[in-house]
């Protein structure tokens, strides 16, 4: 998963029309090279139907600001979607939000404008990270008529560098978040749930630069 750099920021820049994605582009991506002490970070989580973003819908989003090495709680938001159609069963039974509960839930345009406001000018830390790229990518796509370019930190590819460097062997079942939250020994939360999932992935990006630092700190691009 490559880093956008803030050349293609640019240019999308020039290329959107205004509105809430152009707005966000408009914000310069924290450079690489400073110290991830002084970097701020949105720690997100998306509920959705499925795993295929050309298809599936989100259902709920969950996100937390992580403000240097400090989680910022009074910033934590959870947003109930609508979702058109009936809700899977088996989607149902995981994530606990029924068909009812989804027919009252915002617009995703109005969530989403919401959530590139948080973003612009920040770090974005996800947990399996591809899932969320892909949902907030194809829904800036469908809605603005362009995708999405952030710098993310995946804390699942954290977890893996570290068990290779380290020349640990691990299971795949060991790098989902909440296995990886009990092995920092870090609070247990309600999963599939978006905003607690997000506050653990905040949680655990902590812990795991934390366990890295010496004190001297070290540049956001090693991250990334």
């Amino acid at each position: 998963m490559r880093s956008p750099s803030d050349g293609r920021r640019r240019q999308y820049l020039r290329q959107l029309a205004s509105g809430p994605l152009r707005d966000y582009y408009g914000r310069p991506f924290p450079p690489k090279s400073l110290d991830y002490r002084c970097v701020d970070y949105v720690a997100l989580d998306l509920e959705t139907t499925g795993l295929d973003a050309k298809q599936d819908q989100i259902l709920s989003v969950g996100w937390v600001l992580v403000r240097g090495q400090r989680i910022d709680l009074a910033s934590a938001r959870h947003r109930l979607l609508r979702c058109e159609g009936a809700i899977p069963a088996e989607t149902a039974v995981i994530h606990q939000i029924t068909d009812d509960e989804a027919a009252t839930g915002l617009r995703l345009s109005r969530v989403l404008r919401e959530l590139l406001g948080v973003l612009a000018g920040r770090v974005l830390i996800a947990h399996h990270a591809r899932i969320e790229l892909s949902f907030l990518d194809a829904a800036c796509r469908d809605l603005y008529g362009a995708g999405l370019l952030v710098r993310c930190i995946d804390t699942e590819v954290l977890a893996r560098r570290t068990f290779e460097r380290r020349n640990i062997p691990f299971r795949p079942s060991e790098l989902r978040l909440h296995s990886l939250c009990e092995r920092y020994n870090l609070p247990r939360y309600r999963a599939h749930n978006a905003f607690y999932d997000a506050l653990a992935a905040a949680e655990l990006f902590l812990a795991q630069v934390a366990y890295r630092d010496n004190g001297a700190g070290f540049p956001l691009g090693e991250l990334l």
